[in-house]
């Protein structure tokens, strides 16, 4: 018989949660999204990322669901998993999950079992991101405008570029974690996540880019979501398992401050004017991705009937539009884009404006090339910017 290493990486599933929101008759982690229920997808997620002890911390009187749950989809790796009850509080739970860890673990990651759908490929992003004294979330551009209220009374506006909205798993190294959670024990403080906690114990979180897949299921619309992303879509014989759009924009300079395009500020070159930033390259993406998912155009989405996206750059664009074609059920293949335009010089930038745009669609494959028109038209003019952009969808087979 071949022994295989012990993990040094455990991850902490919490499925204690009574769901009053969800408004179900049963704790939300053991509602069926399809055939399988909320923990059970999400055991599926975390047994297809890499070898880790996993703790389930299940409500009373469930363990032995929470324990059918695991070893289906444990297989073969069962011995890794185990199930302990969980307390009145998340947190509560989470330290009953931190009292099963083995001993040789040094790293571990806190998951909520609602963000069912999370892709394997994001929990080992996270455990590879912990260091020795950081812990470090997923997290997601926050897009729609915010206000701090009093009452009934809008406040101050607040800066969305200072946010991200969390993930899980939330990961972190063990010594400092159990140390942390001792501190919260004793001063009987409670945070709302792992992170709050860690932080308030003085110790740094980082975060990494998570992915719309690995939303939260609270309420019956996140389940009905959910469950449209598990529903296959039917392919007529003959149809193609893709879907291309082309996307164009065009945007005159005049706007203010300096130029915005691919995802890059060009300091000391004319901007261009429109409703956000005029990223003329981030709006033609936009466009050819809806259009390959028939999801309608950027106007629809991101319109002047939109003010949250006001000065809004590529990357929350791009990060929307990404959740936007995922919910519907596709994959981006690649996106190829060129302008047209005298400047600016874009040559020396290429890869890293490619990178940006790549990283805002979630590591998709983009490329981007610029040409000149020899003088003809409004862009050899000087006036502005034209683009074109082809986008490539997978549809699921």
């Amino acid at each position: 018989m071949t022994l295989l290493p012990v993990p040094t990486t455990a991850i902490i599933v919490v499925a204690a949660g009574s769901g009053t929101r969800l408004g179900a008759s049963e704790p939300k982690a053991f509602v069926g999204i399809d055939e399988r229920t909320v923990l059970r997808h999400a055991l599926d997620g975390v047994f297809a990322a890499s070898p880790a002890q996993v703790i389930v911390v299940a409500p009373v009187g469930l363990e032995g669901d929470a324990e059918t749950e695991l070893r289906a989809a444990a297989g073969d790796r069962a011995d890794l998993g185990r199930v302990v009850t969980g307390g009145g509080t998340r947190q509560q739970s989470v330290a009953a999950g931190l009292r099963a860890l083995w001993g040789d673990v040094s790293t571990v990651l806190v998951h909520d079992a609602a963000r069912a759908l999370t892709p394997p490929a994001q929990i080992d992003a996270v455990a590879s991101a912990v260091t020795a004294s950081s812990g470090v979330i997923p997290a997601l551009p926050v897009v729609n405008t915010l206000k701090r209220v009093a009452g009934e009374s809008v406040v101050e506006a607040v800066d969305r570029a200072e946010l991200v909205a969390a993930q899980t798993p939330q990961g972190f190294p063990r010594a400092l974690l159990e140390a942390a959670y001792a501190a919260a024990l004793e001063s009987g403080a409670e945070y709302t996540d792992d992170a709050a906690l860690f932080a308030a114990a003085g110790h740094p979180v980082a975060h990494i880019r998570g992915t719309a897949q690995a939303f939260k299921i609270t309420t019956p619309a996140d389940l009905d979501r959910a469950r449209q992303l598990l529903t296959p879509r039917i392919v007529p014989a003959g149809q193609p398992m893709s879907r291309v759009g082309v996307g164009t924009d065009v945007h005159a300079y005049g706007g203010d401050g300096d130029l915005w395009l691919a995802g890059l500020h060009w300091p000391g070159e004319p901007a261009l004017s429109g409703h956000s930033d005029g990223d003329a390259v981030a709006h033609a993406i936009v466009d050819a991705l809806l259009g390959a998912a028939g999801l309608g155009d950027i106007g629809e989405h991101f319109g002047t009937s939109h003010p949250e996206y006001a000065d809004a750059h590529a990357e929350v664009f791009l990060a929307r539009t990404l959740e936007i074609v995922t919910d519907a059920g596709f994959t981006i293949g690649n996106v190829s884009v060129q302008f047209q335009s005298n400047r600016p010089r874009f040559s020396h930038r290429r890869a890293e404006a490619e990178a940006v745009l790549s990283d805002a669609l979630g590591g998709a494959s983009v490329s981007v090339s610029a040409t000149t028109t020899d003088g003809l038209g409004f862009t050899g003019r000087g006036d502005g910017i034209a683009v074109t952009a082809i986008a490539l969808l997978l549809t699921p087979s």
